[in-house]
C-alpha cells in the first residue's frame, strides 16, 4: 500500500473519531462520512479530499456561529450541530459517486472532478446561506412568490444569505483552482453551478418540501446533483 494511502487512512480514522467525540456527527454519521471521503479519495486523491474538508470546516463553523442567538430565536433545535448519516449522505453522496466514476473512467477525470467541485460548491453555498443568512439577513422572501416570509422557513431567502452562499462557492472554487488547472472559466463554472444548485434548493424547499412531498435530505441531494449537472453542461 502506498504511503499516501496509509497516511490518508490514519488521518481519516483520527478525523472520524474526533467528529464523533465532539458530536459534530453521530456514530453512523461518522461512518457515512468515512465512506464518502474514501470514495472521493479513490477517484481524485488528496485534491478531492481537500475540497470535502473545506466544505466540512465551513459547514461546522457556520453551524456553530452565534448558535445561542439561533436558539434564542428558535431557529434551530438543541442538537442542531450533530449530523446523522442521512444528512451526511444528502450532502456528500453525489460527490462520492462522482469520485467512484473518476476511478472507473479516468479519461474523463477533468470533467468529473469539475462536477465534484460543483456539487460541493452547492452544498457549501446552501449550508452557509442557511446558517448565516438567518442571522445576517434583513428581509426575507419566498423565492417563488417574492413576498415577505418567515425567516428559517423552507424556500425563504435573503439578499445577505444569498451573497454569503456565493462567497462559499467562491472559496470552493479558489481551492479547486489550486488543485487543478488554473482556468478562469472552470473556476467561474464552480461558482455559477454552486449558485444554481443553491437556488434550486430554495425552489424545491418552497414547493415540494413545503407540501411534504420530499424531505430536506432529498432536497439537499437534488441540490448537489443539479449543481454537478450544471457544471457538466457548462464545461
Amino acid at each position: 500500500m502506498p504511503v499516501t494511502d496509509i497516511l490518508f487512512s490514519i488521518l481519516l480514522l483520527i478525523a472520524v473519531i474526533l467528529v464523533i467525540k465532539t458530536r459534530k456527527l453521530s456514530k453512523l454519521g461518522g461512518v457515512a462520512a468515512a465512506i464518502v471521503a474514501t470514495c472521493i479519495y479513490i477517484g481524485t486523491g488528496l485534491p478531492g479530499i481537500s475540497l470535502l474538508a473545506l466544505f466540512f470546516v465551513l459547514g461546522v463553523a457556520s453551524t456553530r456561529w452565534k448558535r445561542d442567538e439561533k436558539r434564542r430565536l428558535k431557529l434551530v433545535e438543541e442538537h442542531h450541530e450533530e449530523r446523522n448519516a442521512k444528512q451526511v449522505l444528502a450532502n456528500g453522496a453525489v460527490a462520492a459517486l462522482i469520485g467512484i466514476a473518476c476511478s472507473i473512467f479516468p479519461e474523463y477525470d477533468f470533467v468529473l472532478y469539475l462536477m465534484l467541485a460543483c456539487s460541493l460548491s452547492a452544498a457549501t453555498a446552501d449550508t452557509l446561506s442557511s446558517e448565516l443568512g438567518m442571522i445576517y439577513g434583513k428581509r426575507f422572501y419566498n423565492i417563488i412568490s417574492w413576498k415577505n416570509d418567515t425567516r428559517g422557513e423552507n424556500g425563504v431567502i435573503s439578499l445577505e444569505g444569498t451573497l454569503i452562499g456565493i462567497m462559499g462557492s467562491v472559496l470552493i472554487a479558489i481551492l479547486y483552482a489550486f488543485t487543478s488547472e488554473l482556468n478562469w472559466y472552470t473556476i467561474m463554472v464552480v461558482v455559477v453551478a454552486g449558485t444554481v444548485g443553491n437556488i434550486a434548493d430554495s425552489v424545491l424547499g418552497a414547493t415540494l418540501e413545503r407540501h411534504n412531498m420530499i424531505g430536506n435530505n432529498a432536497v439537499n441531494t437534488l441540490n448537489t446533483f443539479i449543481a454537478a449537472l450544471a457544471g457538466a453542461l457548462l464545461a
